[in-house]
């Protein structure tokens, strides 16, 4: 199953130490680049958030940004150390004594301060827990949405695949009548000139432009690389690089198809292959 690197997922979770809200946000990018937004008590996770992210996806640049609200912050009690704090503050006084002139001490520079919140430290590895088992549950949720995506890309490709499987037969088709028509051409045209010619060199000439018309070796790799690419966007593995090399040799032989036509036909459908591909080409740079 294929799946597009472009996704956004966002899942939160609240308990009795507060809320935490991961968002994932990807696009497409040639190898796998990740930014990670996270609080200063959760840097210890970073790590371990990559280490998760790279397991579960292969290709694009994942942004993922946690939040976190502890429970003071929305609203729950506040408790503290009432006996901690009063230390810190006979020591502040003891220190500011001895240094003059000192500003005075301010209330929430304690809050702030390790060990005067009870609970919030021995709750913060809990919090951290948490927080691993939600991003779990938010790439899944990713996932899944690149793979949404991708079954529409994976449709996408198979109509246009259609497109030029279906061209690439009008192509044989017209082959057999374009050489009877430029026999019946050369012929027509040397009656005119009412000329005497040597009909072996006529055969020549005709083995010549028969030559140059000769495609059947760029449309039986065209269907060989069709063949592929239908097989690659049934697969359960990462393919977006070989699809995009897979675009890159079907336009060649697209190309070459052009540049060998003697018929307004065949340069017309030359230019459809090429449109085919183009789309297809722009879609598969959006595939994992």
């Amino acid at each position: 199953m294929i799946r597009s690197m472009t996704a956004f997922a966002r899942r939160e979770k609240q308990g009795t130490w507060g809320r935490l809200v991961w968002e994932i946000r990807a696009v497409n990018h040639r190898y796998l680049e990740m930014v990670t937004r996270l609080p200063e008590e959760f840097r210890v996770l970073e790590p371990n958030i990559k280490a998760e992210v790279a397991e579960k996806l292969n290709r694009g640049k994942i942004e993922c940004s946690l939040r976190y609200l502890s429970s003071t912050e929305i609203g729950a009690d506040i408790s503290f150390n009432e006996e901690f704090v009063n230390k810190l503050v006979r020591t502040s006084q003891q220190i500011n004594g001895l240094l003059g002139n000192s500003a005075p001490i301010n209330a929430l520079d304690i809050l702030r301060w390790p060990g005067v919140m009870v609970g919030a430290e021995s709750e913060i590895e809990s919090v951290r827990e948490q927080t691993m088992d939600l991003l779990a549950s938010t790439l899944d949720e990713l996932i899944e949405m690149r793979q949404r995506e991708g079954e529409k890309i994976k449709s996408m490709i198979e109509q246009r695949c259609s497109g030029v499987k279906a061209t690439v037969k009008q192509v044989r088709a017209l082959v057999p009548d374009i050489i009877i028509g430029r026999r019946e051409r050369l012929t027509n045209r040397l009656l005119e000139l009412k000329a005497e010619v040597d009909q072996s060199r006529v055969e020549q000439e005709l083995v010549i432009q028969v030559q140059k018309l000769d495609v059947d070796e760029e449309l039986d790799r065209l269907d060989a690389h069709l063949e592929e690419v239908l097989r690659l966007v049934h697969s359960k593995e990462p393919v977006g690089r070989r699809l995009d090399f897979l675009m890159q040799e079907l336009n060649r032989e697209a190309n070459t198809l052009g540049s060998k036509s003697i018929d307004v036909n065949t340069t017309r459908a030359s230019v459809d292959l090429k449109v085919f591909i183009e789309q297809m080409r722009e879609q598969i740079q959006n595939i994992e």
